[in-house]
């Protein structure tokens, strides 16, 4: 009887589940050699691979860049017809192969070997002749793949992927890899911005409504109204931030029936307001908005108040 839909879903997930547990016990002497390499370089790492490995060396030149390790991939059948000249005396190369016997990679090792740069061979067989040329050897075997003739490359591709994730975040520990590291080589999109953009980019196209504590009502409303932001800051003569009045601080004065020709900034104002500092990050706005349950902040620079940030601000730049 033919395995369900759902069935061969679940031990496809569970044989790669297998391979990556796997690889705990390969994590030895080799792999810290490998990562003391591959910080020491003084050139760039140069990964190669063939056939669904390539794709994988690609991935993990991706991982590498991203993270302030110069590398470059190197199609293994492409190097030994030319593209072998982007080797250069200070690099370090990996070789990534499930079997480590293709032909190309056969011709390739040797070649490397003979221009002396350290070679990491990624490999699932320990007895091929990728492992037994390489100066380091990452092992990459498993049991089986998840094919059910077990030939397409799906649980060994899974284990290399992993083994290079593994170097990668160990390389980001050793080198004291951070986040504003990380937003030197994320520039674009929403990653990027949740990693630079702050709220001094943004704050700054805004209205800076502000009243001293003794003005009026109607000043009040004149300036919200003006800037129309729906708030307005309380400040005393330095612009030291001393509260906020919002449209709902206004409704609810109003509910009271409070004599309102006598009311000033000061009477209806909410004091100790949330603030933000200019040089926060943006992202860092939406989490204290979150948390208050509130749509904008007062933001202050060098102790004083400098203006408002809105929800708006942060949705129109994709941060949300």
């Amino acid at each position: 009887m033919s395995l369900s839909v759902k069935q061969v879903a679940l031990r496809t997930i569970e044989l790669e589940a297998q391979s990556v547990a796997g690889l705990a016990s390969f994590i030895n002497n080799d792999f810290e050699k490998a990562v003391t390499v591959l910080a020491a370089c003084k050139g760039k790492v140069v990964i190669s691979g063939i056939g669904k490995s390539a794709v994988i060396a690609q991935k993990i030149v991706a991982t590498f860049n991203s993270t302030g390790i110069p590398s470059i991939f190197m199609h293994a059948a492409d190097a030994i017809h030319g593209d072998l000249g982007m080797v250069q005396q200070d690099d370090v190369v990996m070789i990534i192969s499930k079997s480590g016997e293709s032909p190309e990679i056969k011709v390739l090792v040797p070649l490397i070997r003979n221009f002396g740069n350290t070679l990491i061979g990624m490999v699932g067989t320990m007895e091929s002749f990728l492992a037994k040329n390489s100066n380091i050897v990452l092992n990459t075997t498993v049991a089986q793949e998840a094919c059910p003739n077990n030939l397409a490359p799906t649980t060994s591709t899974t284990a290399q992927l992993v083994m290079g994730d593994a170097l990668a975040v160990c390389l980001m520990e050793l080198k004291g890899f951070q986040s504003d590291d990380f937003a030197k080589f994320h520039p674009g999109g929403m990653l990027g911005k949740k990693l630079y953009l702050r709220v001094a980019d943004l704050y700054v196209n805004n209205e800076s409504p502000k009243v001293l504590a003794g003005q009026s009502l109607k000043e009040v409303i004149v300036e919200m109204t003006r800037k129309r932001l729906g708030i307005t800051a309380v400040v005393d003569k330095e612009n030291n931030l001393l509260g906020i009045i919002t449209d709902g601080d206004l409704r609810r004065m109003l509910e009271k029936n409070t004599a309102i020709d006598t009311v000033s900034a000061g009477d209806i104002m909410t004091g100790n307001p949330k603030t933000i500092d200019a040089d926060a990050l943006a992202v860092d706005a939406l989490d204290m908005l979150r948390k208050n349950e509130i749509t904008q902040l007062a933001v202050s620079e060098n102790g004083k108040y400098a203006g408002i940030i809105h929800l708006h601000d942060l949705v129109r730049e994709g941060i949300i």
